[in-house]
């Protein structure tokens, strides 16, 4: 068998899925980002699957989304995000997740895109930009850019392509093994900033966006 990865967000979320999915869902329940009684089959990361990660056209078919109203490559270059997680809930509708186990994730780097590539990007994420928050003028090419284009392609799916995608931030607490949050008021300190610096409004649930929180000491009996 594959084994885990060996340290932060990814490690957790592998064993999560794999090994203790009822708790993962439990936490997105709580969080609204699904109802109740709806459940997720998750797609990736999966242990018979070597744990591959999905990107583009892949992870849209992962996702269950075979078909778009406006095509991806007119979006967002090749090589776009790599998602920690895809599932599709019972309802049919695709969840993507980015997962976290400590605050310096969040301070991605600017895209290191190729000025052609780049070009695409910077006119989507400024599309997005006007959608979630009209009058923001931050540059979401830069600091923070791995969170804003999930904004972006949430935005591509669930309103250029009227795809009900859910996005989902995950949160680890308590990765001793990268000095992680113990708090949720931690975590929630760090999104306040980020939503600030980019403009946006601090809630997005409205938008199909949510965060969601596990603490990594359920999971550690699992590994």
């Amino acid at each position: 068998m594959t084994e885990f990865a060996g340290a932060g967000s990814q490690r957790w979320l592998q064993v999560a899925i794999n090994r203790k999915p009822e708790l993962l869902l439990g936490a997105i329940r709580r969080s609204g980002a699904i109802a109740r009684r709806t459940s997720v089959t998750w797609n990736s990361p999966l242990a018979d699957d070597s744990f591959q990660e999905y990107r583009d056209s892949a992870a849209l078919k992962k996702a269950g989304i075979a078909e778009l109203r406006k095509p991806l490559h007119s979006f967002w270059p090749a090589r776009g995000p790599m998602w920690d997680a895809i599932g599709i809930t019972s309802e049919g509708s695709p969840l993507f997740i980015e997962a976290r186990a400590h605050i310096p994730e969040a301070a991605s780097p600017a895209t290191k895109a190729s000025p052609e590539s780049r070009r695409l990007i910077e006119q989507s994420l400024a599309k997005a930009r006007h959608f979630y928050a009209p009058r923001a003028r931050a540059d979401w090419s830069t600091l923070f850019y791995q969170y804003a284009n999930r904004l972006a392609y949430q935005y591509f799916l669930r309103e250029i392509n009227v795809i009900k995608s859910t996005l989902v931030f995950l949160y680890f607490l308590n990765a001793d093994d990268m000095l992680g949050p113990a708090s949720e008021e931690e975590w929630l300190g760090a999104s306040r900033l980020i939503h600030a610096v980019l403009g946006v409004p601090k809630d997005l649930t409205p938008h199909g966006v949510f965060d969601v929180f596990l603490d990594t000491r359920l999971l550690r009996d699992a590994v």
